[in-house]
C-alpha cells in the first residue's frame, strides 16, 4: 500500500499540519540545532518541536524540525543516512590521488569511529558505515568533498582521522548538509522566509508526518479496530486488510486508509501481529 501524501496535505488544514508536521529548515551558521528548533516554536506558536539529528553551530544545510505530536516520530528518523558537502583542509600538501587511495583502502565501507571529544555521547568506539567519500576538487591544500554515511557519523573526526592516518594532516573548513534520510536540501527552507510566510505559503512547506510511511513499511488494518488499537489493544492478525510477510522485531507504519494509527513492532505470536510503540491518539477537543 502507498501512502499519498499529497492527498493527506490538501485534506489537512494549515492547523492540523502543524498539529503532525513537519518542516524541513535550511539551518544558518551559528545557530545550534536548538536553537533552530526553539526559533521554529516560537514563531509558529507551537507546544514543542524537535530536530532530527544535531548539526554544530557552524554546520549548515538540512534540519528537519518536528512539530507537536510529530516529535513523538523523532526517533524513527535520526538513523537514517545523511549526505554532506564540505571542504577540508590538509596541513602537507600531497596529490589528489594519494588521498583517494587511502580513503579508497581505509575509509569507505565499515569503519571505527571513536566520538570527539566535545560530543555529548560517551566516548567508545562505534561501527559506522561510509557509504561514499569522493573528492571532488583540489585549491592548493584545500579541497572539496562529498560523503555519504550512516546516521551518527562524525565527518569532522573523519577528515580529522585520515589526516591523522596519512599523518599530514586534516581539518574541516566548511561542511553542509544535503540529504538526512528523505529530507533533501531542494525542499529546504530559510529561517528568515519562515518569518515572512502567510498562511497559504505555510501550508505549502509543512509536510505531513505522514511521511513516515517512505521509511517503514506501511501495513493497513481495519477500520473496525482502529478505536481498540489507539487504547493500547495489540495488533492482531485478524485486524490486518491483507497478508504481510514481515520479519519479528521489524518496525512498521500502520494506517487505515489514509489515518496513520501509529507505529508497530512485528513481534508474530500466536495471533498478535504487532505491538505499540506508539500510536497518535484523536484529540480530545471536549
Amino acid at each position: 500500500m502507498e501512502i499519498n501524501l499529497e492527498k493527506i496535505k490538501q485534506k489537512k488544514s494549515v492547523q492540523e499540519l502543524l498539529e503532525f508536521g513537519i518542516i524541513n529548515i535550511d539551518k544558518p551558521s551559528n545557530p545550534t540545532s536548538f536553537d533552530v528548533s526553539d526559533f521554529v516554536r516560537k514563531k509558529l506558536k507551537l507546544r514543542k518541536t524537535s530536530h532530527f539529528g544535531t548539526l554544530d553551530p557552524k554546520v549548515t544545510g538540512v534540519l528537519p524540525v518536528a512539530l507537536n505530536r510529530a516529535c513523538k516520530l523523532t526517533g524513527y528518523f535520526l538513523g537514517e543516512d545523511k549526505e554532506y558537502e564540505g571542504i577540508m583542509r590538509i596541513h602537507e600538501d600531497v596529490s589528489l590521488e594519494k588521498i583517494k587511495k587511502v580513503i579508497k583502502e581505509k575509509f569507505v565501507g565499515k569503519i571505527m569511529q571513536l566520538p570527539p571529544v566535545k560530543s555529548r555521547v560517551k566516548r567508545q568506539e562505534r561501527e559506522r558505515e561510509i557509504k561514499k567519500f569522493e573528492l571532488l576538487e583540489k585549491d592548493r591544500k584545500n579541497i572539496k568533498f562529498r560523503a555519504e554515511v550512516q546516521g551518527g557519523t562524525y565527518i569532522r573526526k573523519l577528515v580529522h582521522d585520515l589526516g591523522d592516518y596519512m599523518k599530514i594532516g586534516a581539518h574541516m573548513l566548511e561542511l553542509r548538509r544535503i540529504r538526512a534520510g528523505i529530507f533533501l536540501k531542494k525542499d529546504s527552507i530559510a529561517l528568515e522566509k519562515l518569518e515572512e510566510m502567510n498562511e497559504e505559503e505555510l501550508k505549502k512547506v509543512i509536510i505531513p508526518a505522514e511521511i513516515v510511511s517512505e521509511v517503514y513499511p506501511v501495513v493497513e488494518i481495519e477500520k473496525e479496530c482502529v478505536e481498540r488499537i489507539l487504547h493500547g489493544q495489540p495488533l492482531y492478525n485478524k485486524n490486518l486488510s491483507e497478508k504481510y510477510d514481515l520479519k519479528k522485531e521489524q518496525v512498521v507504519s500502520v494506517f487505515c486508509k489514509d489515518k496513520f494509527v501509529g507505529m508497530f513492532k512485528i513481534i508474530n505470536e500466536k495471533d498478535v501481529f504487532a505491538k505499540p510503540e506508539f500510536v497518535l491518539q484523536p484529540i480530545n477537543s471536549s
